[in-house]
Formats: C-alpha cells, structure tokens, sequence
C-alpha cells in the first residue's frame, strides 16, 4: 500500500468530511477513497471516522492522528519546494487577509512583490476572523492561537502591549501612577469590528480589586484611527509595540503603567492543509517569517 498516498486520502477527508469531495479533489472516485481509508484503518486497527449516512466526522484517535499526519504532509511539502523552487518560479493570484497594521505589514508586503513579480497580491484588511478555507483564502496573518485543525500554523513573531500618550498631553493632565488614576484621563479605545465590543486593555487586577474605569473619548475599529489619535495628544491608547517603537525613541510618545501591564501577543501565519502546498503560498511563507519579526526570526533560527 502507499503509505504517503493512504496519509494524503485521510487529511483530505478529515478537511471535507466527504469521501465524493475528497475523491474530486485527489481525482479519484469516492470509492477508491473509501478503500484507501478502509485499508488505512486495517493497517492501524483503528477507526480513524465515524460514519453515517449524512456525514463523516473523526473520532478521537483520528484527531489525533491528523495532527501528525498535517506535520508529514507539510514536512514534504516543504522538501518538494526546495526541490522545486529553483526551476519553477512562484506565480499567480495570491489571496491573503491580513489585520488593520498597515504600518507593519505593507512595507514588507511591497518588498515581497518585488521579488515576486509574477505573484499577484489580493489582499483583504479586516480584523474578522475569516473562514480561511470556506472563503477561499491562500493565507491569513492573524494573532492569538490557532484553533483550526485544517490549517496549517507557522508563528511569525510576539509583541506587548503598551500604553501611551505625547509628552505633552501628561504636561496637561498629570502623568497616571496607577490604573486606579485613568478614571481622570481621556482613554482612546480599539473595538472589535466583527462584536462591536472594546479590546481591553491588559491592566493587572490584584485579587478582589474593582475592575478600572476607563474613561473613552475616542473608539474606532481601526487601531491605527487609534494610533492617529494618540499621537495628535487626544489621550492615552493602549498600542502594541511595533506601531510606537519608533515615536517612543524619538520622544513623540511616553509610556506609562507599563509594570501594571500584562500581556503579549503573537502573529502567525495560516494556511490551508493540502496535499501540496503552492509554490506562491510558500513564499509569502518564508519572506514573512524571515522579514516581518526579525529579531525573532533570528532569534529562533536553527
């Protein structure tokens, strides 16, 4: 039996929970897929699905084999593009979703498209959590940990959270020493466009202790509005650091309350498991692990 073959019929119908879309996919009947999947489970004396005449879904030993099977299926993957890479250049129509970081993320987007000219970008700038596969995305940039199980994860980099206002708005209002003190300061607020709910803001809380009153003067659900705002001397934002590195050095911003701060936050990139991964999603791949984070990238190279 082909091992690696029997491994790509089982991750494709675990990510369609059909044995017919699975065959479409693989081009082979739903039959042979059935076999394939009949024979693996022999082969394991597991059942790897639980089957009935309106779906397929895993069981629990079969979960926990597609996690290790998506690690061998990405493991050739890869090996297939460095095989492959210097005789077949990336190319074609690239559709990514990415959050509202613009700063961030376009500058090394623009040098990815230089290097790629074939490549063509269609990126989508929202901070909805998108349906990567249902919605037919190449590949997201998200925070937060991936939940997926048909989606592959490489983590980009981390980052903090930090609260800050000009030099010369505290000149006006008083510098805050403790949370307890942002009940006097006007706060600019993030909001989650997808809940309308406000991001908040990481403030440690001792046991027993009332939640802060934060003040808001200003929301918005683009955290650059927010980071606008800030920088205009408007109030005190809560940014993470890469947007207020820069001004932060050159004494356009102050942060404040940084030991009653607790929280960091991780980019990652997310992609589709499938039983070759396009040579165009690769690239964007590994510019953005070397190029968006890195001091992390180094940090964390082998």
């Amino acid at each position: 039996m082909d091992w690696l073959g029997s491994i790509s019929v089982f991750v494709q119908v675990a990510e369609t929970r059909s044995f017919t879309e699975a065959g479409r996919v693989l081009g082979v009947s739903s039959s042979a897929v059935g076999k394939s999947i009949a024979r693996l489970e022999e082969r394991l004396a597991t059942r790897l699905f639980h089957r009935s005449t309106r779906s397929i879904t895993l069981t629990a030993e079969g979960a926990g084999f597609l996690q290790r099977c998506r690690r061998i299926t990405a493991e050739v993957e890869a090996a297939e593009f460095e095989l492959c890479k210097s005789s077949s250049a990336p190319r074609g129509r690239l559709r990514i979703s990415l959050p509202q970081v613009h700063g961030l993320l376009m500058p090394v987007l623009a040098d990815f498209m230089q290097l790629y000219p074939e490549i063509e970008l269609d990126i989508d700038l929202t901070d909805r959590m998108v349906d990567v596969v249902e919605e037919g995305f190449d590949a997201v940039v998200r925070t937060g940990n991936p939940r997926d199980s048909r989606l592959m994860a490489r983590k980009l980099g981390e980052f903090r959270q930090m609260l800050v206002a000009t030099p010369g708005y505290f000149e006006a209002h008083g510098v805050p020493l403790y949370p307890a003190d942002l009940a006097s300061h006007a706060c600019l607020r993030h909001t989650f466009h997808h809940t309308g709910k406000l991001e908040p803001w990481p403030l440690r809380r001792l046991p027993g202790a009332a939640e802060v009153l934060l003040p808001t003067r200003f929301v918005s659900t683009s955290i650059e509005a927010v980071e606008h705002a800030v920088r205009r001397g408007l109030g005190i934002a809560c940014l993470p650091d890469f947007m207020v590195r820069e001004a932060l050095e050159q004494g356009a911003l102050q942060q404040v309350l940084d030991e009653h701060l607790d929280y960091s936050g991780t980019f990652w990139i997310l992609w589709p498991s499938s039983r070759h991964a396009a040579a165009k999603v690769r690239a964007l791949i590994d510019h953005l692990s070397v190029r968006l984070f890195p001091e992390y990238a180094v940090s964390h190279s082998v």
